[in-house]
């Protein structure tokens, strides 16, 4: 079969925090990309905000290089499994796989969830070391631990037998032998080209593009991307689209441009041919899994499964009594429309109608997939509020109560190792392998319930000191393994509306931690702070000081307040009980009772 020489294809994989975006960075500033007096951004590939912050990548990208005329399309993947639905749809357009570890972290589970992909669907392997410069690397170990683990998904004697390149990609360095002297990516670029195998040139065919990724432009509306698996494709060309999902759908279309990717942006083109990467606009409601194909043979492309959500939260309209007060969107019709749009492009994603007109039940891979959701709408300017996350359970043939596990990786420092051990083990978690101590450090391996550990991450970081490293993967679905003992600490609940004031918190402070600072505004039904009796309190934080002839009330200025507790929106998640919500706005997010009144909050317990 003739190949077409002038293209590679290939999917950079890896965990998160491996360098996989600095090494795409370090690829295009390497192929003259950008001009030598250009100023380039860190990590331009992750484009939106949220990526930047938190450094993750969240949404696969594509970008392309020209090297030794072959043009590289590379493909940037995200490294988090609340991500993973979007790995598997991105290895279909690719002819072979980088997989980037660090020198010191060795394989992480991420690596073995994305690298058992790539085996099933029979792609090639390089792998690159990264972060050799790091003081406590340990690149020789780690190849070791990289074979280990291909022994173990059964690779077969082709793939043990694959390229490792060493590589620093802050440095922008990389060379197949740890002892040459490094100067350029060069050897990196030379692997691939020699490696990757080329796509077969099936140009004679009759057309056939699968839609792997969805973008969204203002202009343009959705633009479908994906690779073309046979012929040539021409822009205004009439052609049809199918689904292998909906063995009846057929429509005919008509491609309005038709771009390719060169260094970080789209370049139209009139044609394009098999093998190419490529984007497409004109199709209103394309989607991912679509094949696009010409009218001769409208057979469509089989597609990746995508996995199911495991975790779900209701989104609902912010009606505290101070709803409205900084949110540009607060309506149930703008909420609708915003999760709808986020479906075009987001595949792990649901979004469902509940009983209320004002309330949708949003699931998704993961707490961190819904949280960066959130986080993404409340900087839009959305106001809402959102429930408890919940687990999604299953029923099997026999009625019997299936639940979502995770595959959990602990790395501590040994001397926390009994805490991490007994606090999972509380929350039904599985030990299923201790790797032995590595400068200290040891890994623990657990099976636990999804619900296991929804609370735990906070409570992690206290018990390791900020140093454990905790990472967790989709396992399976098994029966449910019993009740998991709830949070011990309850809330402390305002029970009046005004501005809190430093004497009323200086007599609340004693029932726990506060949450809320003096001259904040709270409403009656906030919670205002935890207590760690386990027995709900109720407070007034407005509660000011009587004025007497002998002191003015002024003078409690010198009360003593300890410092508040300030979460994060994942901590507060966590947190939060069945009958409390976060209301989220542009500004801040605060915790309260479903029910604000306090009366008809006893009622309502009562009754349960």
């Amino acid at each position: 079969m003739k190949k077409r020489e002038d293209v590679r294809n290939i999917a950079i994989i890896a965990h998160v925090d491996h360098g996989k975006t600095t090494l795409v960075d370090a690829l295009l500033k390497q192929s003259g990309v950008f001009r030598e007096n250009q100023q380039v951004n860190e990590r331009v590939m992750d484009s939106n905000d949220i990526e930047r912050e938190r450094g993750i990548t969240i949404l696969s990208k594509n970008t392309a290089v020209n090297k030794n005329g072959v043009k590289i399309n590379i493909i940037d993947t995200p490294g988090h499994a609340d991500f993973g639905g979007e790995v598997e749809r991105v290895l279909k357009m690719v002819n072979g796989v980088v997989l980037l570890v660090d020198a010191f972290e060795g394989p992480m589970p991420q690596t073995k969830f994305v690298l058992k992909k790539s085996f099933e669907l029979n792609l090639p392997v390089i792998v690159c070391i990264n972060k050799i410069d790091r003081p406590e690397a340990r690149p020789e170990a780690v190849v070791d631990e990289v074979l280990d683990l291909f022994i173990e998904l059964g690779a077969d004697e082709e793939i043990l037998e694959c390229p490792f390149v060493f590589a620093s990609a802050k440095s922008g360095v990389a060379d197949l032998n740890l002892d040459d002297e490094m100067t350029s990516m060069e050897p990196l670029f030379d692997t691939i080209i020699k490696y990757i195998p080329a796509p077969e040139d099936k140009d004679d065919l009759p057309f056939k593009l699968l839609i792997s990724t969805i973008d969204y432009n203002e202009y343009v509306g959705r633009i479908g991307i994906g690779k073309i698996e046979q012929g040539v494709i021409k822009e205004n060309e009439q052609l049809v689209r199918v689904n292998k999902e909906k063995p009846d759908f057929q429509e005919k279309i008509k491609i309005s441009q038709l771009y390719e990717f060169e260094g970080l942006n789209r370049v139209e083109v009139e044609s394009s041919r098999t093998g190419s990467i490529v984007a497409v606009t004109g199709i209103e409601d394309i989607n991912i899994g679509d094949t696009i194909t010409s009218t001769e043979d409208t057979e469509p492309l089989e597609f990746v499964k995508i996995s199911e959500p495991t975790i779900s939260m209701n989104f609902s309209v912010n009606n505290s009594p101070f709803a409205g007060r900084v949110g540009k969107f607060l309506t149930s019709r703008q909420i609708k429309a915003r999760l709808e749009k986020e479906l075009q492009t987001d595949v792990g994603l649901r979004v469902e109608e509940t009983d209320k007109t004002d309330s949708f039940k949003v699931s998704g891979r993961g707490e961190l997939h819904l949280s960066v959701l959130i986080e993404n709408m409340r900087r839009e300017g959305f106001e809402f509020q959102v429930s408890k996350p919940q687990v999604l359970y299953k029923i099997d043939e026999n009625g019997k109560k299936l639940e979502p596990t995770e595959r959990v990786t602990v790395d501590v420092d040994s001397a926390y190792a009994g805490s991490v051990i007994e606090k999972l083990g509380r929350r039904k978690g599985e030990l299923v392998n201790i790797i032995e101590p590595n400068g200290g450090y040891q890994r623990l391996e657990f099976i636990i319930p999804s619900r296991g550990l929804i609370g735990y991450r906070t409570e992690f970081m206290t018990d390791t000191k900020g140093n454990g490293i905790l990472n967790s993967i989709f396992e399976g679905y098994v029966p449910y393994k019993g009740d998991i003992p709830r949070r011990v600490n309850s809330s402390i609940v305002s029970f009046d509306t005004g501005v809190a004031s430093s004497y009323g918190l200086h007599n609340a402070q004693e029932r726990g931690t506060l949450f809320v600072e003096p001259g904040e505004e709270v409403y009656e039904g906030q919670v205002v702070g935890e207590s760690p009796k386990g027995i709900e309190v109720e407070v007034s934080v407005t509660k000011a000081k009587k004025q007497t002839n002998v002191r003015a009330s002024g003078s409690d200025d010198a009360l003593r307040l300890s410092p508040i507790k300030d979460m994060s929106l994942e901590e507060a998640l966590e947190f939060i009980e069945d009958d409390e919500l976060i209301e989220i706005t542009p500004e801040e997010f605060r915790i309260r009772k479903e029910i604000l009144d306090s009366q008809k909050r006893y009622k309502s317990k009562k009754n349960k």
